[in-house]
């Protein structure tokens, strides 16, 4: 492994970390990063799947008290809680039987830098707009979001599937259509990520078996790592970012990004 791989790692682990729980498409970002450091091909696929744990494991740390209290209400049944389980259960059922169906359309579509470019500046008008719209909360807490919200909010998800379009953005934009509050929005997506990536990461590195080998795992360590504690450090600033200014400096930034991406994916 030589310094400059090394690096390559560190970069896309901070980026994964960075980016997993913002509405920019973390996969976006690894493959327009990766497309231009040069980290392609179908190994580079797999690392940039498993470095998806380290961003989980943040949130499992980062809110594992109420996951903690979550457990405990479960034992006794409490309302709350079960309420809470139910509708992370239901948001990711969707995405999980979507994905298995088309897992080979996403995994090319994860190789082609240039729909990352085109959604990035399409979800970043999208949140714009949906900014505006939104104007009545009816939802301020997890546990008080009906069944079929969260469905539909599961269905939602399933549109990340597309590269550039962003999991968290399709999630929280979603819930605030179906009249959730921004704070709760965003720390749904947290919590629907759980399963939602666990699930697509295991399944994925399970299918791309073959591409992995010992030599890999210093890699995947090193990008892991990294995701793990940049990640850890945003998702609650993040939450106080959305709270003070919205969503709208995430779009412009989509916008810039998507448009400068675009144009030097056309001329290299």
């Amino acid at each position: 492994m030589t310094s400059s791989e090394i690096l390559t790692y560190i970069l896309l682990g901070i980026i994964e970390g960075l980016t997993e729980f913002l509405p920019v498409s973390s996969t976006g970002h690894l493959i327009l990063a990766s497309a231009l450091l040069g980290f392609e091909g179908e190994s580079s696929v797999a690392f940039k799947i498993a470095i998806q744990l380290g961003a989980i494991l943040a949130v499992l740390v980062a809110y594992w008290g109420r996951f903690w209290n979550i457990g405990k209400g479960l034992l006794v049944a409490d309302k709350g809680a079960v309420a809470f389980t139910r509708n992370i259960i239901i948001g990711f059922l969707p995405a999980m039987a979507i994905g298995v169906v088309a897992y080979d359309a996403i995994r090319a579509a994860i190789q082609t830098p240039i729909i990352v470019a085109v959604m990035l500046v399409l979800g970043g008008i999208a949140i714009l707009m949906i900014e505006r719209m939104v104007k009545h909360v009816r939802f301020d807490s997890v546990e008080a979001m009906p069944t079929w919200t969260a469905i539909r909010i599961g269905l939602v998800q399933c549109l990340a599937m597309v590269p550039g379009v962003s999991r968290s953005g399709a999630t929280i934009m979603g819930a605030l259509l179906m009249g959730v509050e921004r704070k709760t929005a965003a720390e749904f997506s947290f919590f629907l990520a759980v399963p939602t990536m666990l699930g697509a990461t295991v399944y994925a590195l399970w299918k791309d078996r073959a591409l992995l080998s010992v030599d890999d795992l210093g890699a995947i360590a090193i990008g892991f790592t990294c995701a793990f504690l940049v990640a850890l450090a945003i998702v609650k600033a993040f939450v106080a970012v959305v709270s003070r200014y919205g969503f709208a400096p995430f779009a412009w930034y989509r916008i810039v990004l998507g448009s400068i991406a675009f144009v030097w994916l056309l001329m290299r």
